[in-house]
């Protein structure tokens, strides 16, 4: 076989191959499948508290985790951030969207890991198949759900003093409708109670209506290997609440 005939070959295999990889990539492609988005908020405070970072000026007020598509992340590696796309949203997403733990210019990162692991998957949905429509719808619905009035206005306010976890999902589900889903810090080593760290509003995932987290009268399962199991590393530490006492800490600057 002449070189000619020889290259001519190799070029076929390797066409074949290449081939075989992006058949292989659309199948995977395919199990990225999901049924409901998840906008989940948490508190500054409890975020500076899980990390154990001294953070500077936290804000006083519920900001924005992420709009997450349930059982799959990181669909699209080859989708990568663009902060231009979202230039007009900066506003709102240093004010709304803040990295708590990592202060200015690395702000941008905490957005980027939201679009790579969750962005790239809530795409399938027309609502949010853009940069653009993903960060913005996410604020839209943070401002349309206003969480943070809506606990103000059911007296549910940070405090030195312990609530019980059934006031704040009674309380929530009686104003959306919906059954929440609410994360805890767990107490620490000669601490007493769990401490209230997240909360996450479901919605249906083609037009992004509010949906049950869990059915009405059903709580999660607080069992410890339940907890411990695909924990994400933005998570750390956060688990399902259990039934009891958890602490809503207010900012330590009016700590008595």
């Amino acid at each position: 076989m002449g070189p000619v005939a020889v290259r001519g070959a190799l070029l076929g295999c390797l066409c074949l191959a290449l081939g075989c990889l992006c058949a292989a990539d659309r199948l995977l492609s395919g199990t990225h499948e999901w049924k409901k988005l998840i906008l989940v908020q948490h508190w500054p405070e409890t975020v500076c508290e899980e990390v154990q970072n001294d953070c500077r000026d936290p804000p006083h007020y519920w900001t924005i985790h992420g709009l997450w598509p349930d059982k799959t992340e990181e669909c699209n590696r080859s989708w990568h951030f663009n902060l231009e796309e979202i230039k007009d949203l900066l506003p709102e997403m240093k004010t709304y969207w803040p990295d708590i733990i990592h202060p200015s210019p690395n702000r941008s990162q905490f957005w980027k890991h939201e679009w790579d692991k969750h962005g790239t998957c809530a795409a399938q949905v027309e609502a949010l198949d853009s940069q653009r429509k993903y960060f913005g719808k996410s604020l839209a619905l943070y401002q349309k759900l206003d969480l943070s009035s809506v606990l103000l206005k059911l007296g549910i306010t940070p405090s030195i003093n312990y609530y019980q976890v059934g006031d704040f999902e009674d309380a929530l589900t009686r104003v959306y409708g919906v059954v929440p889903k609410l994360q805890c810090l767990p107490p620490r080593q000669g601490e007493a109670v769990q401490t209230i760290g997240q909360i996450e509003l479901c919605l249906t995932k083609q037009d992004q209506q509010l949906r049950n987290c869990t059915e009405p009268g059903a709580r999660p399962s607080p069992r410890r290997e339940a907890w411990l199991a695909g924990v994400a590393a933005e998570d750390q530490g956060l688990r399902v609440c259990e039934d009891g006492p958890v602490f809503y800490p207010p900012p330590k600057k009016i700590k008595h």
